[in-house]
Protein backbone atom coordinates (compact mmCIF):
# COMPACT_ATOMS: atom_id res chain seq x y z
CA UNK A 1 0.00 0.00 0.00
CA UNK A 2 1.09 3.47 -0.70
CA UNK A 3 2.78 5.56 2.19
CA UNK A 4 0.45 8.80 2.42
CA UNK A 5 2.54 12.30 1.23
CA UNK A 6 4.33 13.77 4.31
CA UNK A 7 2.79 17.21 2.98
CA UNK A 8 -0.50 17.59 1.57
CA UNK A 9 -0.35 20.26 -1.46
CA UNK A 10 -3.60 22.00 -3.58
CA UNK A 11 -4.59 25.00 -4.56
CA UNK A 12 -7.06 27.83 -4.22
CA UNK A 13 -7.31 29.90 -6.96
CA UNK A 14 -4.15 31.48 -6.89
CA UNK A 15 -3.24 30.69 -3.50
CA UNK A 16 -0.76 27.26 -2.98
CA UNK A 17 -1.22 25.44 0.17
CA UNK A 18 1.01 22.92 1.79
CA UNK A 19 -0.08 20.98 4.53
CA UNK A 20 2.15 18.92 6.94
CA UNK A 21 0.96 15.30 7.08
CA UNK A 22 2.61 13.43 9.78
CA UNK A 23 -0.09 13.42 12.91
CA UNK A 24 1.23 10.36 14.67
CA UNK A 25 5.07 12.34 15.05
CA UNK A 26 3.04 15.97 15.73
CA UNK A 27 4.13 16.95 12.14
CA UNK A 28 7.79 16.74 13.64
CA UNK A 29 10.59 17.71 10.51
CA UNK A 30 11.83 14.40 8.88
CA UNK A 31 13.92 14.27 6.09
CA UNK A 32 11.12 13.41 4.03
CA UNK A 33 8.93 16.36 5.14
CA UNK A 34 11.73 18.60 4.61
CA UNK A 35 12.10 17.08 1.11
CA UNK A 36 8.67 17.07 -0.12
CA UNK A 37 7.66 20.68 1.65
CA UNK A 38 11.29 22.03 0.03
CA UNK A 39 9.69 20.72 -3.32
CA UNK A 40 6.31 21.80 -2.92
CA UNK A 41 7.65 25.49 -1.99
CA UNK A 42 9.72 25.43 -5.11
CA UNK A 43 7.22 24.35 -7.60
CA UNK A 44 4.56 26.71 -6.58
CA UNK A 45 7.43 29.47 -6.95
CA UNK A 46 7.80 28.56 -10.26
CA UNK A 47 3.98 28.28 -11.12
CA UNK A 48 3.07 31.81 -12.46
CA UNK A 49 -0.62 31.40 -11.47
CA UNK A 50 0.62 30.92 -8.05
CA UNK A 51 0.66 34.56 -6.08
CA UNK A 52 0.86 33.56 -2.63
CA UNK A 53 1.70 30.28 -0.53
CA UNK A 54 0.18 29.17 2.49
CA UNK A 55 2.37 26.64 4.48
CA UNK A 56 -0.02 24.63 7.44
CA UNK A 57 -0.19 22.15 9.98
CA UNK A 58 -3.08 20.62 11.79
CA UNK A 59 -5.07 22.09 14.35
CA UNK A 60 -2.99 20.68 17.67
CA UNK A 61 0.34 21.00 15.70
CA UNK A 62 2.04 23.24 13.44
CA UNK A 63 4.97 21.40 13.87
CA UNK A 64 6.50 19.81 16.84
CA UNK A 65 10.56 20.83 15.82
CA UNK A 66 13.04 18.36 14.41
CA UNK A 67 12.74 14.30 14.47
CA UNK A 68 14.69 13.76 17.87
CA UNK A 69 14.76 9.86 17.28
CA UNK A 70 16.41 10.44 13.89
CA UNK A 71 18.84 12.97 15.24
CA UNK A 72 20.15 11.47 18.06
CA UNK A 73 22.20 9.03 16.69
CA UNK A 74 23.15 11.48 14.46
CA UNK A 75 27.37 12.16 14.37
CA UNK A 76 27.87 16.04 13.88
CA UNK A 77 29.39 15.53 10.34
CA UNK A 78 26.07 13.74 9.16
CA UNK A 79 24.05 17.18 9.05
CA UNK A 80 25.92 18.76 6.40
CA UNK A 81 23.91 16.07 4.41
CA UNK A 82 21.03 16.22 5.77
CA UNK A 83 17.75 17.21 3.72
CA UNK A 84 17.08 20.51 6.34
CA UNK A 85 20.38 21.79 5.17
CA UNK A 86 19.36 22.16 1.61
CA UNK A 87 15.79 22.87 2.78
CA UNK A 88 16.34 26.46 4.47
CA UNK A 89 17.73 28.05 1.60
CA UNK A 90 15.23 27.30 -0.46
CA UNK A 91 12.75 28.75 1.94
CA UNK A 92 14.85 32.04 2.14
CA UNK A 93 15.02 31.83 -1.69
CA UNK A 94 11.54 31.51 -2.51
CA UNK A 95 10.35 34.90 -4.40
CA UNK A 96 6.53 33.97 -4.23
CA UNK A 97 5.32 35.51 -0.46
CA UNK A 98 4.60 33.01 2.07
CA UNK A 99 2.50 32.57 4.89
CA UNK A 100 2.51 30.52 7.77
CA UNK A 101 -0.80 29.26 9.12
CA UNK A 102 -0.62 28.56 12.71
CA UNK A 103 -2.51 26.67 15.12
CA UNK A 104 -1.23 24.53 18.38
CA UNK A 105 2.21 23.97 19.17
CA UNK A 106 5.35 25.88 16.82
CA UNK A 107 8.24 24.60 18.40
CA UNK A 108 12.09 24.36 17.58
CA UNK A 109 12.42 23.96 13.80
CA UNK A 110 8.40 24.36 13.72
CA UNK A 111 8.91 27.94 15.28
CA UNK A 112 11.67 28.55 12.68
CA UNK A 113 9.69 26.80 9.60
CA UNK A 114 6.63 29.89 10.69
CA UNK A 115 9.82 32.71 10.92
CA UNK A 116 11.01 31.91 8.05
CA UNK A 117 7.93 32.99 6.30
CA UNK A 118 6.93 36.28 5.37
CA UNK A 119 3.40 36.49 8.04
CA UNK A 120 2.00 34.64 10.48
CA UNK A 121 -1.64 34.01 11.11
CA UNK A 122 -2.35 32.14 14.10
CA UNK A 123 -4.93 30.98 15.84
CA UNK A 124 -5.96 31.87 19.53
CA UNK A 125 -4.09 28.50 20.54
CA UNK A 126 -0.90 28.63 19.16
CA UNK A 127 2.52 28.63 21.14
CA UNK A 128 5.97 29.41 19.70
CA UNK A 129 9.32 28.30 21.28
CA UNK A 130 12.63 27.30 20.93
CA UNK A 131 13.30 24.49 23.03
CA UNK A 132 16.47 22.94 21.56
CA UNK A 133 18.70 24.22 24.75
CA UNK A 134 16.77 21.32 26.89
CA UNK A 135 17.97 19.57 24.17
CA UNK A 136 22.01 20.71 24.75
CA UNK A 137 21.65 21.92 21.48
CA UNK A 138 20.39 25.70 19.58
CA UNK A 139 18.50 26.37 17.11
CA UNK A 140 20.19 25.87 13.47
CA UNK A 141 17.46 26.52 11.05
CA UNK A 142 17.53 30.62 11.67
CA UNK A 143 15.70 31.02 14.99
CA UNK A 144 18.45 32.62 16.81
CA UNK A 145 19.08 35.15 13.93
CA UNK A 146 15.27 35.50 12.60
CA UNK A 147 13.69 35.84 16.82
CA UNK A 148 16.26 38.77 17.51
CA UNK A 149 15.14 40.64 14.21
CA UNK A 150 11.53 40.52 15.19
CA UNK A 151 11.25 40.78 18.56
CA UNK A 152 14.75 42.17 19.82
CA UNK A 153 17.71 41.14 21.43
CA UNK A 154 16.44 40.75 25.55
CA UNK A 155 13.12 38.86 24.27
CA UNK A 156 14.71 36.26 21.57
CA UNK A 157 18.10 35.57 24.51
CA UNK A 158 15.54 34.61 26.94
CA UNK A 159 13.68 32.61 24.63
CA UNK A 160 16.84 30.81 22.92
CA UNK A 161 18.66 30.63 26.78
CA UNK A 162 15.59 29.22 28.78
CA UNK A 163 13.90 27.22 26.26
CA UNK A 164 9.83 29.20 27.21
CA UNK A 165 7.40 29.34 25.31
CA UNK A 166 4.89 31.96 24.01
CA UNK A 167 1.78 31.99 23.78
CA UNK A 168 0.00 33.41 20.44
CA UNK A 169 -1.10 36.82 22.37
CA UNK A 170 2.37 36.94 23.68
CA UNK A 171 3.84 36.89 20.12
CA UNK A 172 1.09 38.54 18.44
CA UNK A 173 1.49 41.62 21.18
CA UNK A 174 6.08 41.10 20.50
CA UNK A 175 5.02 41.89 16.96
CA UNK A 176 5.85 38.00 15.66
CA UNK A 177 2.51 37.56 14.65
CA UNK A 178 0.75 39.48 11.79
CA UNK A 179 -2.72 38.16 12.54
CA UNK A 180 -5.06 36.42 15.44
CA UNK A 181 -7.88 33.82 14.48
CA UNK A 182 -10.36 32.40 16.16
CA UNK A 183 -9.68 28.51 16.94
CA UNK A 184 -11.47 27.07 13.72
CA UNK A 185 -10.49 30.37 11.99
CA UNK A 186 -6.76 29.83 11.52
CA UNK A 187 -6.41 28.36 7.79
CA UNK A 188 -9.22 30.13 6.60
CA UNK A 189 -8.33 33.19 7.82
CA UNK A 190 -4.52 32.78 6.16
CA UNK A 191 -5.93 31.80 2.63
CA UNK A 192 -8.08 34.80 3.35
CA UNK A 193 -5.02 36.94 3.57
CA UNK A 194 -3.47 35.38 0.89
CA UNK A 195 -5.95 35.52 -1.70
CA UNK A 196 -5.53 39.53 -0.63
CA UNK A 197 -2.16 39.48 -1.50
CA UNK A 198 -2.74 37.08 -5.07
CA UNK A 199 -4.58 39.45 -5.92
CA UNK A 200 -2.16 42.37 -5.66
CA UNK A 201 0.28 43.03 -9.23
CA UNK A 202 2.49 39.64 -9.00
CA UNK A 203 6.06 41.35 -10.26
CA UNK A 204 5.49 44.44 -7.52
CA UNK A 205 4.53 41.94 -4.86
CA UNK A 206 8.16 39.71 -5.09
CA UNK A 207 9.70 43.08 -5.65
CA UNK A 208 8.06 44.50 -2.54
CA UNK A 209 9.08 41.24 -0.71
CA UNK A 210 12.83 41.47 -2.04
CA UNK A 211 12.68 45.25 -0.59
CA UNK A 212 11.47 44.24 2.92
CA UNK A 213 13.72 41.70 3.53
CA UNK A 214 17.14 43.77 1.96
CA UNK A 215 15.50 45.55 5.40
CA UNK A 216 17.16 42.64 7.49
CA UNK A 217 20.10 42.56 5.81
CA UNK A 218 21.97 45.45 4.87
CA UNK A 219 22.98 48.97 6.00
CA UNK A 220 19.83 51.98 5.84
CA UNK A 221 21.76 53.71 3.00
CA UNK A 222 22.21 50.79 1.20
CA UNK A 223 19.05 49.16 1.80
CA UNK A 224 17.22 52.87 0.18
CA UNK A 225 19.66 52.39 -3.03
CA UNK A 226 18.02 48.77 -3.36
CA UNK A 227 14.81 50.17 -2.66
CA UNK A 228 14.93 52.49 -5.16
CA UNK A 229 16.20 50.44 -8.39
CA UNK A 230 13.11 47.66 -7.19
CA UNK A 231 11.00 50.70 -7.64
CA UNK A 232 12.32 51.77 -10.97
CA UNK A 233 12.07 47.60 -12.52
CA UNK A 234 8.31 48.27 -10.78
CA UNK A 235 7.91 51.43 -13.17
CA UNK A 236 9.31 49.78 -16.32
CA UNK A 237 6.11 47.31 -15.91
CA UNK A 238 2.66 47.22 -17.72
CA UNK A 239 1.30 46.41 -15.19
CA UNK A 240 2.24 49.79 -13.57
CA UNK A 241 0.16 51.35 -16.55
CA UNK A 242 -2.90 49.18 -15.79
CA UNK A 243 -2.46 50.06 -11.99
CA UNK A 244 -2.38 53.88 -12.90
CA UNK A 245 -5.00 53.82 -15.40
CA UNK A 246 -7.42 51.87 -13.01
CA UNK A 247 -6.64 53.81 -10.08
CA UNK A 248 -7.58 56.89 -12.30
CA UNK A 249 -10.45 55.59 -14.20
CA UNK A 250 -12.05 53.95 -10.83
CA UNK A 251 -12.22 50.57 -11.71
CA UNK A 252 -10.58 47.41 -10.26
CA UNK A 253 -7.21 46.56 -11.74
CA UNK A 254 -6.30 43.32 -14.40
CA UNK A 255 -2.29 42.76 -13.27
CA UNK A 256 -1.24 40.33 -16.07
CA UNK A 257 2.33 39.97 -14.46
CA UNK A 258 3.97 42.03 -16.68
Amino acid sequence: MAQAPVVIVETSGAVGIARLNRPDARNALSPELFAELGEAIQSYDRDDAIGCIVIAGSDEWFAAGADIKSMRDRAWQDALAQPSSEFWPKLAGCRTPLIAAVSGYALGGGCELALGCDMIVASETAEFGQPEIMLGIIPGGGGTQRLTRVIGKQRAMELVLTGRRITAQEAYDWGLVNRLAAKRKWLEDAVELAEVVARRAPIAVKLGKQAVLAADETPLGAGLAHERRLFELALATEDRVEGMSAFIEKRKPQFRGR
